[in-house]
């Protein structure tokens, strides 16, 4: 082969790598609902999600989809996980209307967790009421879900489950944003800089799992981490969540999918049972 040849190679191979960075996955959320809902017997609604679009197939047909319930007689409850090591810092971020829910996501760095040995830097985090997850068939008020992409592209997502109590003070501290959202139809409203640590979590103790993102397109081979312990909001604040988004739902939260052969791992230390 040619010297001009390998040169021209190269540039090809470069220029579809460059692509490849700056376009768009396909593993990831749809940020635009007008494809699908969450209407149970609607033409969009979750049974539909894997015929509305080729690339969502995984919805009606993965083995691996999320959510599930956390069966208390069907984790296996082990100690060598390790704690969740979380390294966020505060970053400029933007609450975005995605039409099913409210999103927010940080424009800046952000921080990252670090699971086995592999960085997921934090991207954004987002509500489903009610819960999604279900630990022992039961649904709670809230979920949180703050989504991770490490840089080959692996998605790891923290849940963090809500009852209704106490104020949380992290959706406290976005309280007049989520009421400018709910005021107006505009998709972005600057959020400011947002501290991720502020998102508490209170418990060492968290389920993992492989499962899927629960929206299309469904992607599989998503790490799970639940967080334990139950958390605690208000019924105002849960209700503006559903509010902002204009929406007209009572629910953004798909049905429980079949753990099938999967297991659940329920990491609790050894030295402190918190």
């Amino acid at each position: 082969m040619g010297k001009l040849a390998i040169q021209l190679l190269f540039l090809i191979t470069f220029f579809l790598v460059l692509v490849s960075r700056i376009l768009p996955a396909t593993s990831q959320e749809v940020e635009d609902e007008a494809d699908f809902n969450y209407d149970p017997n609607g033409e969009k609604g979750p049974a539909n999600w894997g015929r509305i679009h080729p690339d969502w197939g995984a919805c009606s047909n993965g083995s691996m989809q999320s959510p599930i319930d956390l069966l208390s007689e069907r984790v296996d409850v082990v100690s060598h996980l390790g704690r969740l090591n979380r390294s966020y810092k505060p970053a400029n971020a933007t609450l975005r209307n995605r039409g099913h829910d409210m999103m927010l996501k940080w424009e800046g760095a952000a921080g990252s967790i670090e699971i086995n040995g592999t960085e997921y830097l934090l991207k954004q985090c987002h509500w489903h009421s009610p819960s999604e997850h279900t630990i022992n068939g039961k649904r709670l008020a809230l979920e949180a879900h703050m989504v991770h992409e490490s840089l080959d592209g692996k998605i790891a997502v923290v849940g963090i489950m809500y009852m209704i109590g106490r104020p949380d003070t992290f959706l406290s501290s976005l309280t007049k944003q989520l009421q400018s959202v709910a005021g107006t139809y505009e998709r972005d409203t600057v959020a400011g800089v947002v501290d991720p640590r502020n998102i508490k979590i209170g418990s060492r103790k968290y389920y993992r799992y492989i499962g899927s993102l629960t929206i299309p397109p469904c992607t599989e081979n998503v790490l799970w981490t639940i967080v334990r312990k139950v958390r605690t909001a208000t019924r105002e604040q849960v209700r503006l969540l559903r509010v902002a988004v204009h929406d007209e739902s009572d629910t953004n939260a798909r049905q429980i999918q079949p753990i099938n052969s999967r297991t659940v791992k329920l990491f609790r230390p050894e030295d402190k049972d918190d």
